[in-house]
């Protein structure tokens, strides 16, 4: 006779509401399909002579999304900048980054790892677009950023060389210099119209 058809999962689970079944043609249908829907499933027919399973293996796959990108950076010459993008996706995507649209290579002061890029000591070479590329075999996203590297001559306008009265004849006095500048300046040092000199003192 005519078999009757059900469904079932493999693994004891149970098949998700949203499912439907056409008892007729033996079709099992998953609107939706989401990673928990997948797994193993049996399809089992019987009828008065016997029983037979056939099994199918349901895998989610998905093309890769953001779930974070990156955002423009402005920096001084000689700072540190790092960037960070992730992305979800099945299979897990896999991370490289373009300059100017070139493949950008970890060397001495940039280093990337999966999807984090770093340079350290930045210069006004470093400048220039940058991308980040996820991909997997679904699909491949872009997400990019720019980078504008500044450079600032001395600006005291925010340091404060105090006036400091000594109070030990032989104590010792620190006067701190630390100017907004980029690249980092060279010092020198003057009392009134004349250079000092290092000594023992």
């Amino acid at each position: 006779p005519v078999p009757t058809i059900s469904w079932r999962r493999a693994d004891g689970k149970q098949i998700p509401r949203k499912a439907r079944r056409h008892r007729s043609s033996g079709l099992l249908e998953i609107p939706n399909f989401q990673q928990e829907d997948a797994g193993l499933y049996e399809c089992v027919a019987e009828n008065v002579r016997g029983k037979n399973v056939a099994r199918g293996q349901l895998t989610f796959y998905a093309q890769p999304s953001w779930i974070q990108k990156l955002s423009d950076v402005h920096a001084a010459m000689e700072e540190r900048v790092a960037w960070e993008c992730r992305a979800s996706g099945r299979p897990k995507p896999s991370y490289r980054w373009l300059k100017d649209g070139e493949p950008l290579l970890p060397q001495g002061r940039v280093q990337l790892e999966q999807g984090s890029l770093t340079i350290t000591n930045v210069s006004l070479a470093d400048a220039g677009m940058y991308q980040c590329v996820a991909e997997n075999r679904h699909g491949i996203i872009f997400a990019s950023a720019e980078l504008s590297v500044i450079a600032v001559g001395p600006d005291f306008s925010k340091t404060l060389l105090k006036k400091l009265t000594l109070v030990k004849v032989g104590g010792e006095v620190i006067i701190e210099c630390k100017p907004k500048a980029s690249p980092r300046p060279t010092y020198s040092w003057k009392k009134g119209k004349d250079i000092l000199r290092e000594n023992e003192r």
